[in-house]
């Protein structure tokens, strides 16, 4: 009996966690590329109709694509596209990464937390290099 008790009191108390702790809550990775992944597949389901818009008004006519073109070039209309890239780039790369993850591979501690900040450097990393282009730099 006595092994019992302590046994029970060794063992780490999970409890909830209040708002006023949120700010002290550090979360991983993981976590991060997973709310991220939820939040850019959001994104992109919102959007879709500009998308459709986008894609219907550069492929009609040669007076729709200078149309396109039009709206392309202003700074707002530039914004949105750098957050597709950036909701589509993330949410593929995180996509792949369930995938590979579906396969029983990389499930342990250490590659979740490698391959959730490669999924961050590499949308990011696109996502920038798309906004070298988009914004003229490059």
């Amino acid at each position: 009996m006595a092994v019992q008790e302590t046994q029970r009191k060794a063992r780490r108390e999970f409890r909830n966690i209040h708002v006023t702790e949120l700010s002290n809550y550090r979360m991983p990775f993981s976590a991060i590329v997973s709310i991220l992944h939820r939040i850019s597949g959001m994104l992109l389901f919102v959007l879709l109709p500009f998308i459709l818009y986008l894609l219907q008004e550069s492929i009609r006519s040669e007076i729709s694509f200078a149309h396109f073109q039009g709206i392309a070039q202003h700074p707002l209309s530039k914004l949105v596209i750098l957050a597709l890239v950036w909701g589509y780039m993330h949410h593929f790369c995180a996509g792949i990464r369930h995938l590979v993850m579906d396969t029983h591979i990389g499930l342990d501690k250490d590659s979740a937390r490698k391959t959730s900040v490669a999924v961050l450097v590499i949308s990011l990393a696109v996502t920038f290099l798309v906004a070298l282009k988009l914004f003229g730099v490059f």
